[in-house]
C-alpha cells in the first residue's frame, strides 16, 4: 500500500505541534514525528532534510537532542559512513525509564535540601513533600512499566 505523501506530511506537522505544545522544541518534534511515521522507523540525515525541507545542521542538532533524551538511536548504514537515525516501537518506554535516573538525582538533592534546611522549617517541609512526591512517582513508574511489559507482550507478542 502506497502512503499519501501529503497525508504523511500533515500527520508529521500535526503530531509535532502536539509535542511542541507539551514542551518539546519544534525541530526535534518534527524529526521525531518524521521518523515515527516512516515505514522502517529509520531515515538518514539527507532523507530527513528532504522530507522536512530543513538544513543538515537543523537535523543534526535535533537528532543530538533526541538521542540525549533516548528517543532516537544512531546506526551506521552497512558499508557506508552515513548514519541512520532510528525510532523503535519501544522508544517511549526507553525515554520514560531513562527519566528514572533523573528522578533519583532529584530525590538525592531534595534529601540533602531537607537536611540542610531542617525538616521542621517551612522550606524543609515543602522539600519533604516534594521528595515524597518524586518517591511516589518513581514507584508508580516502575510498577506501570512492568504492567506495560506484560500488556505489550500480550498485545504485540514482543
Amino acid at each position: 500500500m502506497t502512503k499519501d505523501a501529503e497525508a504523511v506530511s500533515k500527520f508529521v506537522e500535526s503530531f509535532a505541534a502536539q509535542l511542541v505544545e507539551a514542551g518539546m522544541q519544534r525541530m526535534p518534534a518534527r524529526i521525531f514525528a518524521a521518523l515515527l511515521s516512516s515505514d522502517e522507523g529509520a531515515l538518514t540525515s539527507a532523507e530527513l532534510g528532504e522530507r522536512l525541507q530543513v538544513s543538515p545542521a537543523a537535523v543534526s542538532g535535533a537528532v543530538r537532542y533526541l538521542a540525549q533524551q533516548h528517543m532516537v538511536s544512531r546506526e551506521r548504514e552497512p558499508g557506508s559512513r552515513r548514519e541512520r537515525y532510528r525510532v523503535d516501537s519501544n522508544q517511549w518506554y526507553e525515554a520514560l525509564t531513562s527519566r528514572e535516573a533523573v528522578i533519583k538525582r532529584w530525590e538525592r538533592a531534595l534529601r540533602d535540601g531537607v537536611t540542610s534546611l531542617g525538616p521542621t522549617t517551612p522550606a524543609g517541609r515543602r522539600l519533604s513533600e516534594t521528595l515524597a512526591f518524586f518517591e511516589f512517582v518513581d514507584e508508580e513508574i516502575a510498577a506501570m512499566m512492568e504492567r506495560w511489559r506484560v500488556h505489550r507482550e500480550k498485545t504485540f507478542g514482543t
